[in-house]
């Protein structure tokens, strides 16, 4: 729970070991079974979920009609607030009006569980920008990507504090931190 409210925003972010976060099937070859124990871990207490509109878009080609779970049964019951206008519909999608972070605040602000924010990686730096990600959820390969855009390119100096990790065979780190401080 964080101090001012009674949800968390948690950002689950797929990376490389050089930070990218951009086209991770490009660097992530083999998660193994501890990715997918990782993912359930995450979702588990996850109500909401915020989208952009890219990811959103490719999403919804997708999602609808998986069975890899357990995500698959997990996005599609789940209220989707997606940023901007998707050109596709899917159900349980709620379109944020108005500045992502009010609508952001007034969600944290309301009863249910985490709010989880997924890939995404423009709206996940303007909230970690705005100060309303309470949780890093990064699950990091074994590999360098060498190009793509990284997530905390551009952000400032934030603390935050390691509550877990753990690894899994082939190397692949699931590190979870919370932040510490909003200075």
């Amino acid at each position: 729970m964080t101090r001012d409210t009674g949800r968390r925003v948690v950002l689950y972010q797929l990376l490389s070991l050089d930070g990218v976060a951009e086209e991770p099937s490009d660097y992530w070859l083999d998660g193994g079974e501890e990715m997918f124990a990782n993912l359930a871990r995450v979702i588990a207490p996850q109500t909401d979920v915020l989208l952009g509109r890219v990811m959103y878009d490719e999403w919804a080609d997708t999602w609808p009609d998986s069975d890899m779970q357990p995500f698959a049964d997990f996005i599609n019951g789940v209220p989707k607030h997606v940023v901007g206008s998707p050109s596709r519909t899917w159900e349980g999608t709620v379109r944020v009006e108005g500045p992502v972070e009010q609508h952001v605040r007034r969600l944290k602000g309301t009863e249910g569980g985490d709010i989880g924010v997924h890939g995404s990686i423009t709206l996940a730096q303007s909230l970690l920008s705005a100060g309303l990600v309470d949780r890093l959820s990064l699950a990091v390969a074994p590999t360098v990507a060498g190009t793509g855009r990284r997530l905390l390119d551009g952000q400032g100096l934030t603390r935050w504090a390691l509550v877990r990790s753990a690894t899994s065979p082939e190397g692949s780190l699931f590190l979870d931190y919370d932040l510490s401080n909003r200075s």
